[in-house]
């Protein structure tokens, strides 16, 4: 197991764009056994977390790993192809943040193209909350953090007044 320390708001690697992954060998496999033993090992403390970005644990590389029921497994080098102009509002928190939720804009809809972890070319078209959660990650490699897509000064609670009041 790789279990990593999963950088906290306020460290400048956070707000620091990612390089593109142009090696596909070992040290991919290293990263991606890396984000994915984080990932668990954060949804096991916490019981939450869906995906995990490779700069929050201190590697500007451009790759995401997700576990959810619709995708499982590393994206690299993603670029957003197209956005749907129809947003959704929510709630969005970060392991850099757990104690924190901030209210967000984001597409409805999205088309990305990415690379698996052989390198090969991939398209994919997500919805409602899969399409959030690569936004956010996808953000996550170009240095933006959910504080920055904050609908107002008020769009910021506690996950525990959060929950207590289920916003």
């Amino acid at each position: 197991m790789a279990i990593k320390d999963i950088l906290q708001l306020g460290n400048p690697l956070l707000w620091e764009k990612s390089i593109p992954i142009t090696e596909f060998k070992n040290t991919t496999q290293d990263l991606i056994n890396n984000l994915s033993d984080t990932l668990e090992n954060f949804r096991n403390s916490n019981g939450f977390g869906r995906a995990i970005a490779a700069p929050q644990i201190g590697m500007l590389k451009q790759m995401i790993f997700i576990r959810t029921p619709k995708f499982c497994g590393p994206i690299i080098n993603p670029t957003i192809n197209w956005a749907d102009t129809e947003q959704m509002q929510l709630w969005d928190d970060c392991f850099s943040f757990p104690g924190l939720m901030v209210k967000v804009s984001r597409s409805v809809k999205i088309s990305i193209t990415y690379q698996n972890e052989q390198g090969l070319k991939k398209e994919l078209i997500a919805e409602n909350d899969f399409s959030e959660l690569l936004q956010h990650e996808i953000d996550h490699l170009h240095g933006i953090l959910a504080v920055e897509r904050a609908i107002s000064p008020q769009a910021f609670a506690t996950r525990t007044e959060w929950l207590r009041q289920k916003i």
